[in-house]
Protein backbone atom coordinates (compact mmCIF):
# COMPACT_ATOMS: atom_id res chain seq x y z
CA UNK A 1 0.00 0.00 0.00
CA UNK A 2 1.58 3.20 -1.18
CA UNK A 3 0.45 6.50 0.59
CA UNK A 4 -1.36 9.33 -1.02
CA UNK A 5 0.90 12.10 -2.70
CA UNK A 6 -0.53 15.55 -1.94
CA UNK A 7 0.90 18.64 -3.91
CA UNK A 8 0.89 21.52 -2.17
CA UNK A 9 2.55 23.27 -4.87
CA UNK A 10 1.28 25.71 -7.61
CA UNK A 11 0.10 23.85 -10.56
CA UNK A 12 -1.57 24.81 -13.50
CA UNK A 13 -5.80 24.29 -13.55
CA UNK A 14 -5.41 21.75 -16.59
CA UNK A 15 -2.38 19.55 -14.58
CA UNK A 16 -5.02 20.37 -11.16
CA UNK A 17 -7.92 17.75 -12.83
CA UNK A 18 -5.80 15.63 -14.90
CA UNK A 19 -4.12 12.91 -12.37
CA UNK A 20 -1.77 11.85 -14.84
CA UNK A 21 -0.46 15.02 -15.92
CA UNK A 22 -0.04 15.63 -12.21
CA UNK A 23 1.67 12.36 -11.77
CA UNK A 24 4.33 13.42 -14.39
CA UNK A 25 4.24 16.77 -13.25
CA UNK A 26 5.73 15.43 -10.27
CA UNK A 27 8.24 12.74 -11.83
CA UNK A 28 9.69 15.90 -13.72
CA UNK A 29 10.57 17.24 -10.30
CA UNK A 30 12.53 13.76 -9.20
CA UNK A 31 15.25 13.48 -11.56
CA UNK A 32 18.22 14.03 -8.92
CA UNK A 33 16.54 12.10 -5.83
CA UNK A 34 17.44 7.86 -5.11
CA UNK A 35 15.50 5.62 -7.38
CA UNK A 36 13.47 3.94 -4.24
CA UNK A 37 11.88 7.64 -3.89
CA UNK A 38 11.34 7.86 -7.77
CA UNK A 39 9.61 4.09 -7.45
CA UNK A 40 7.27 5.15 -4.58
CA UNK A 41 6.22 7.52 -6.65
CA UNK A 42 5.98 5.33 -9.69
CA UNK A 43 3.90 2.93 -7.92
CA UNK A 44 1.08 5.63 -6.41
CA UNK A 45 -2.38 5.30 -7.81
CA UNK A 46 -3.42 7.94 -9.51
CA UNK A 47 -6.43 8.17 -7.85
CA UNK A 48 -4.11 8.10 -4.37
CA UNK A 49 -2.58 12.01 -5.91
CA UNK A 50 -4.73 15.17 -5.12
CA UNK A 51 -3.37 18.60 -5.17
CA UNK A 52 -4.71 21.25 -2.79
CA UNK A 53 -3.23 25.10 -3.51
CA UNK A 54 -0.89 26.61 -1.18
CA UNK A 55 -2.04 29.64 1.04
CA UNK A 56 0.02 32.85 1.42
CA UNK A 57 -0.50 35.83 3.43
CA UNK A 58 1.59 38.86 2.34
CA UNK A 59 3.30 40.43 5.29
CA UNK A 60 2.24 43.59 5.07
CA UNK A 61 -1.28 42.24 5.61
CA UNK A 62 0.20 41.33 8.99
CA UNK A 63 1.89 44.73 9.81
CA UNK A 64 -1.22 46.77 9.04
CA UNK A 65 -4.18 44.34 9.88
CA UNK A 66 -5.55 43.33 12.82
CA UNK A 67 -4.36 39.97 14.50
CA UNK A 68 -6.85 40.62 16.81
CA UNK A 69 -10.06 42.31 17.84
CA UNK A 70 -12.18 41.96 20.48
CA UNK A 71 -12.05 38.96 22.22
CA UNK A 72 -11.08 37.21 18.95
CA UNK A 73 -7.63 36.36 17.76
CA UNK A 74 -6.35 34.70 15.17
CA UNK A 75 -3.27 31.66 15.54
CA UNK A 76 -1.78 29.26 13.13
CA UNK A 77 -2.38 29.05 9.98
CA UNK A 78 -4.71 31.57 10.13
CA UNK A 79 -2.29 34.43 11.65
CA UNK A 80 0.59 32.94 9.45
CA UNK A 81 0.11 30.64 6.43
CA UNK A 82 3.29 30.00 4.72
CA UNK A 83 4.92 28.16 1.72
CA UNK A 84 6.36 24.60 3.19
CA UNK A 85 10.13 25.28 2.46
CA UNK A 86 11.01 26.52 5.87
CA UNK A 87 9.19 23.34 7.58
CA UNK A 88 8.28 26.21 10.39
CA UNK A 89 3.76 26.52 10.30
CA UNK A 90 3.29 23.77 12.90
CA UNK A 91 5.89 24.67 14.72
CA UNK A 92 5.01 28.48 14.92
CA UNK A 93 1.55 27.14 15.81
CA UNK A 94 2.76 25.42 18.85
CA UNK A 95 5.02 28.53 19.45
CA UNK A 96 1.85 30.52 18.77
CA UNK A 97 -0.20 28.14 21.59
CA UNK A 98 2.54 28.86 24.20
CA UNK A 99 2.75 32.43 23.32
CA UNK A 100 -1.20 32.71 23.54
CA UNK A 101 -1.88 30.92 26.78
CA UNK A 102 0.69 32.96 28.49
CA UNK A 103 -0.92 36.04 27.29
CA UNK A 104 -4.42 35.21 28.41
CA UNK A 105 -3.10 33.64 31.56
CA UNK A 106 -1.14 37.05 32.69
CA UNK A 107 -4.11 39.12 31.72
CA UNK A 108 -6.30 37.26 33.96
CA UNK A 109 -4.15 37.01 36.90
CA UNK A 110 -3.18 40.81 38.73
CA UNK A 111 0.61 41.05 38.73
CA UNK A 112 1.56 39.09 41.66
CA UNK A 113 0.13 36.15 39.76
CA UNK A 114 -3.24 36.08 42.51
CA UNK A 115 -6.36 35.98 41.11
CA UNK A 116 -9.18 37.93 42.83
CA UNK A 117 -10.80 36.19 45.26
CA UNK A 118 -10.50 33.06 43.41
CA UNK A 119 -12.33 34.21 40.55
CA UNK A 120 -12.32 37.18 38.38
CA UNK A 121 -14.24 40.01 39.61
CA UNK A 122 -17.26 40.27 36.40
CA UNK A 123 -17.93 39.37 32.72
CA UNK A 124 -17.12 42.69 31.95
CA UNK A 125 -14.09 43.24 33.57
CA UNK A 126 -13.22 39.71 32.26
CA UNK A 127 -13.79 40.29 28.76
CA UNK A 128 -11.85 43.10 28.79
CA UNK A 129 -8.61 41.25 30.40
CA UNK A 130 -8.84 38.84 27.43
CA UNK A 131 -9.00 41.40 24.81
CA UNK A 132 -5.36 43.30 26.62
CA UNK A 133 -3.99 39.60 26.03
CA UNK A 134 -5.18 38.83 23.10
CA UNK A 135 -3.38 42.51 21.65
CA UNK A 136 -0.60 41.52 23.49
CA UNK A 137 -0.53 38.35 21.67
CA UNK A 138 -0.88 39.72 18.51
CA UNK A 139 2.08 42.58 19.31
CA UNK A 140 4.81 39.71 20.32
CA UNK A 141 3.31 37.48 17.61
CA UNK A 142 3.30 39.88 14.61
CA UNK A 143 7.18 40.23 13.46
CA UNK A 144 7.59 36.69 14.05
CA UNK A 145 4.88 35.61 11.84
CA UNK A 146 6.19 38.30 9.34
CA UNK A 147 9.81 37.25 9.29
CA UNK A 148 8.46 33.16 8.86
CA UNK A 149 6.39 33.98 5.99
CA UNK A 150 8.56 36.38 4.12
CA UNK A 151 11.93 34.16 4.81
CA UNK A 152 9.76 31.13 3.34
CA UNK A 153 8.28 32.92 0.36
CA UNK A 154 11.63 33.81 -0.68
CA UNK A 155 13.01 30.55 -0.04
CA UNK A 156 10.95 29.21 -2.17
CA UNK A 157 11.18 31.42 -4.86
CA UNK A 158 15.05 31.07 -4.80
CA UNK A 159 14.63 27.00 -4.52
CA UNK A 160 11.81 27.47 -8.07
CA UNK A 161 13.55 30.03 -9.85
CA UNK A 162 14.90 28.57 -13.47
CA UNK A 163 16.33 32.42 -13.90
CA UNK A 164 20.49 32.39 -14.90
CA UNK A 165 21.19 35.02 -12.52
CA UNK A 166 19.65 33.94 -9.96
CA UNK A 167 20.25 29.82 -10.43
CA UNK A 168 23.86 31.68 -10.65
CA UNK A 169 23.80 33.51 -7.23
CA UNK A 170 21.87 30.62 -5.57
CA UNK A 171 24.69 28.00 -5.99
CA UNK A 172 27.37 29.83 -6.20
CA UNK A 173 26.53 32.66 -3.41
CA UNK A 174 23.45 31.95 -1.35
CA UNK A 175 23.94 28.35 -0.70
CA UNK A 176 26.84 29.11 1.92
CA UNK A 177 24.74 30.98 4.18
CA UNK A 178 21.63 30.11 3.36
CA UNK A 179 21.38 26.62 5.47
CA UNK A 180 22.71 28.18 8.84
CA UNK A 181 20.14 31.04 7.95
CA UNK A 182 17.29 28.90 7.82
CA UNK A 183 18.40 26.61 10.73
CA UNK A 184 18.15 29.90 12.94
CA UNK A 185 14.62 30.50 12.20
CA UNK A 186 13.74 27.34 13.70
CA UNK A 187 15.88 28.41 17.02
CA UNK A 188 12.87 30.65 18.77
CA UNK A 189 12.33 30.55 22.64
CA UNK A 190 8.50 31.44 22.92
CA UNK A 191 9.36 31.32 26.86
CA UNK A 192 7.67 29.33 29.56
CA UNK A 193 4.19 28.56 31.19
CA UNK A 194 4.46 29.60 34.80
CA UNK A 195 1.15 29.19 35.86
Amino acid sequence: MFPKILLLHFVDEELEDDPVKLKQFVMSKLEDIPNEMKSVVEKTQLDAILSSPLKYRRPWELLWGNISKGNVCVAGDALHPMTPELGQGGCAALEDGVVLARCIAEALLKPGGEETNGKIVDEEEEYRRIEIGLKIFAQKRRWRSIDLISTSYMVGYLQQNNGTIINFLRDNFLSRFLPGMLLRKGDFDCGKLKY
